[in-house]
């Protein structure tokens, strides 16, 4: 049930904070958000607020912000159409546009369209049913259309997606994967703040139990001063020499209160899926910093986000297999297993997903908000848009082909479970 409850959260938290960040820049530009869903599939939950329907669907995986104009319009009305209207008290404007079931709108107004336009002018033009007179209505720009007894905001040209310059689209795009980024430094700065940030000598924090750095008389506070004859600074440094060095015998100068002295330790042979590496069982000395919490979190973010571009990398070189992937049930299978070593542990994980939605969501391909971003690209470069149909069919595609990946590394993840 804590792993339960722990994916909920954190799958939620991802993908609000991602969604929010395409939210927010919608709504101060002025377009028209039609819905903030989180997860896919059936509503779980739905409420509408401020012109926006709000939804908790079934299948988590993954959200969207629906903005008007970027999918083709929802109700199409043309000349010679019938429809009903209705009008609000204070101007005369049309308020309602009913497209069926009119008989069930008594009080409306069903005329026969002549002229409408609902993107720039805001007018209806038609006659009234079996009459002579002609009419010709302003439309008020929050009307709804009513069809199926369903009701859905009119979207003027001004509130669309395609109305806004390039700079505002393109900070649309990219304002979700933002965000992820914004996350991540912010759970690093809480977790630095928490339990430290790495000092900036080679003290030792920690002597495991029964490793090699023990039985060789290391001890908390230690601090690394050489290794043979090179002078160590950094932790990276010491770190190196140790994994290059398995069962190897290391001659170490450590600092232990103003004395120095020397000790001899042979790293473990460690077997990683890539390489052998040496290991003597020592950890980072940590120390509370708010100040230094702040550079250290971009640091972390920064080193995530190389090594999950690095394996990116090695996917498109065939270097990554496809079975190495997970999808959500991957994720919770490992958030189990994280979940299990304390909560600060749970905290690095939930850091390290969130830059990896962000960084996966930049990625030029079709349906991500990295493909949509080159199509805004092209359009700042040759001075004009995209065939509207044509990139809505590139979408669709890229869309359907993430789909089947997705389906794969779920089947995957499923059979792994099992083996």
């Amino acid at each position: 049930m804590n792993t339960v409850i722990a994916f909920i959260l954190m799958f939620g938290v991802l993908v609000f904070v991602h969604e929010f960040g395409h939210y927010y820049v919608a709504k101060r530009t002025g377009m028209l958000v039609r819905e903030f869903a989180i997860g896919f599939g059936p509503k779980v939950f739905s409420t509408v607020k401020n012109e926006t329907l709000y939804t908790i669907r079934l299948l988590p995986m993954g959200g969207y912000v629906r903005v008007a104009g970027e999918d083709p319009e929802i109700v199409d009305i043309k000349p010679g159409q019938h429809i009903g209207l209705t009008f609000n008290d204070a101007g005369g404007e049309v308020n309602q546009i009913i497209v069926n079931n009119k008989a069930k709108h008594p009080d409306a107004l069903v005329i026969e369209v002549e002229h409408i336009d609902l993107d720039h002018a805001l007018i209806i033009e038609g006659y009234e049913i079996d009459a002579d007179s002609k009419y010709s209505f302003h439309v008020n720009p929050k009307a709804d259309f009513i069809m199926d007894e369903k009701s859905t905001q009119i979207a003027p040209y001004n509130r669309q997606f395609a109305s806004k310059t390039v700079g505002q689209r393109g900070l649309q795009l990219f304002a979700g994967p933002l965000m992820n980024f914004v996350l991540t430094i912010v759970i690093f700065i809480v977790l630095a703040n928490i339990q430290g940030v790495p000092v900036e000598d080679v003290r030792i924090g920690s002597v495991v139990d029964n490793s090699p750095a023990s039985e060789a008389g290391f001890q908390a506070n230690d601090t690394v001063l050489k290794i043979e004859d090179q002078a160590i600074s950094e932790w990276e440094e010491f770190q190196e020499i140790v994994q290059a060095s398995p069962e190897e015998s290391l001659e170490m100068t450590v600092l232990r209160g103003d004395k120095q002295i020397s000790l001899e330790v042979t790293p473990a042979l460690i077997e990683t899926p890539e390489q052998e590496i040496g290991q003597v069982g020592v950890t980072l000395a940590l120390e509370k910093s708010f100040l230094r919490s702040i550079p250290y979190s971009f640091e972390e973010t920064y080193r995530w986000s190389t090594l999950i571009l690095t394996n990116l990398g090695k996917l498109v070189t065939g270097q990554f297999s496809i079975d190495m992937l997970s999808g959500p049930v991957g994720i919770y299978d490992a958030t189990d297993q994280v979940v299990k070593t304390g909560f600060l542990n749970f905290l690095t994980w939930t850091a390290v997903l969130s830059v990896n939605l962000g960084i996966i969501n930049l990625v030029p391909l079709p349906a991500l908000d990295g493909g949509r971003l080159i199509f805004v690209g092209i359009e700042a470069v040759r001075g004009k848009p995209i065939d509207p149909q044509k990139e809505g069919v590139v979408h669709f595609i890229g869309f359907a082909l993430l789909m089947l990946l997705m389906i794969v590394v779920t089947w995957n993840d499923i059979q792994r479970l099992f083996l």
